[in-house]
């Protein structure tokens, strides 16, 4: 099953739990929009190379379309539209006036040289110009991608737009109007859930397992050590780090710096992606990529709470496994959603030509994740169904009424 058809999936399984309008369902089967680009760059050596780019405009009855762009060789109009999906989704759970939308471009930004990356940025934003704007479709970061990149496509934004328009892009570095906080910010808004959630379950001094040390696996073992967690293991692309007595963060983020992995650093034990899912723990974090928990290894997961900060970790049959073994997942839609909160503070404040502390910043993400966090909380005790479903039955509710008020 490919990765929207699970997508879909967790949609068609809430018709038997929330009532609502068939015709909205149907809606949110398909997304409004999809854009297939092509963009032609003049490489460093004079040859000239066509990227295919993708840009998925989910839904916008919220408000405007909003989600990253990812620079990935493996990125498909599958995986886009998937993506664009729960974005819709997260910004309904959340309650924020934006919809959803993804990007992606087919490249490994690792092998092509900065100078070509910012001509492949700005020729993305070229060809789909008129596509996006701040009332229409905002892009921001995701996975290969940086603030620098969004301060380019910004740039271009501007120039094409014949004025500054720092609100049509988010993530940017502070200095071109990005906004405080946002580096740490997928992190952050998990890990302030994983707190409660951790406190609710009375598990005290957890021991805690990440996959992945990018972004947003990388903020969250900082802030499970600054707390005191015993961080067990991390893995990255090329494998994974354990140590039975707590790995030092800091360290691996050094070595990773110096050597492009963690794998193999110092008083670590090598153990690969899978084996790293596997380890029993408190808490699980996937925060790769989608589909890391499937019908074949979800039998031997042995962690207690999984919280998914990457996008679709787990498939729908797997998803069904874990509830029935009674370990506790906190939904992407919810867990990783401190990313776009922020993005949409970035957003909110370009607007007003406002600039926000990084205290204010953070006070406003747990005045917007705690709240929807104890709701779903509220929900899934009360209907007993999980946390996901939890979720989405908050999110189209939502969305049936920003629907029926525009269709008035």
């Amino acid at each position: 099953m490919s990765i929207f058809q699970n997508a879909i999936k967790q949609l068609e399984e809430m018709k038997a739990i929330i009532n609502i309008s068939p015709e909205i369902y149907k809606l949110l089967e398909v997304p409004q929009r999809i854009l297939q680009v092509n963009i032609p760059i003049k490489m460093d050596s004079g040859e000239l190379r066509i990227f295919e780019g993708y840009r998925v405009q989910y839904n916008n009855w919220q408000g405007p379309y909003k989600g990253g762009i990812r620079y990935f060789e493996g990125v498909n109009l599958d995986e886009v539209k998937a993506l664009a999906f729960w974005m819709t989704i997260k910004c309904a759970v959340l309650g924020i006036p934006m919809g959803g939308g993804k990007g992606g471009v087919i490249v490994d930004p690792k092998k092509i040289s900065k100078n070509e990356i910012e001509n492949l940025s700005r020729g993305y934003i070229k060809t789909l110009f008129s596509d996006f704007g701040p009332q229409k479709d905002v892009p921001g970061p995701d996975m290969g991608t940086t603030p620098e990149i969004m301060a380019w496509m910004a740039d271009e934004y501007g120039k094409l737009n014949g004025a500054s328009a720092p609100a049509a892009v988010t993530g940017k570095p502070v200095e071109v109007g990005g906004s405080l906080g946002r580096g740490n910010s997928t992190a952050k808004g998990g890990f302030m859930v994983l707190e409660n959630l951790l406190s609710k379950m009375d598990i005290n001094n957890p021991c805690v397992v990440i996959q992945g040390f990018g972004n947003a696996g990388m903020n969250m073992a900082k802030l499970c050590a600054e707390k005191g967690y015993k961080v067990l293991a991390i893995s990255d692309s090329k494998g994974g780090a354990f140590n039975s007595d707590g790995l030092n963060v800091n360290e691996l983020i050094d070595f990773k710096k110096l050597n492009g992995t963690i794998y193999g650093a110092p008083r670590t034990e090598l153990l690969n992606n899978q084996e790293i899912l596997e380890l029993a723990c408190d808490v699980l974090v996937p925060s790769a990529l989608e589909n890391q928990i499937t019908e074949e290894n979800v039998e031997r997961i042995k962690a207690k709470i999984i919280l998914e900060l990457a996008n679709g970790p787990i498939t729908p049959e797997a998803d069904k496994v874990l509830e029935n073994k009674g370990i506790v997942v906190v939904p992407d839609v919810l867990a990783n959603a401190g990313g776009v909160a922020v993005s949409y503070f970035e957003w909110d404040q370009n607007l007003k030509g406002e600039r926000w502390s990084d205290e204010e910043v953070s006070n406003k993400l747990r005045d917007l994740m705690m709240p929807n966090f104890f709701k779903m909380l509220e929900l899934s005790r009360d209907s007993h169904i999980s946390l996901r479903k939890s979720a989405f039955a908050i999110a189209l509710k939502r969305l049936e009424e920003a629907y029926n008020s525009r269709n008035i």
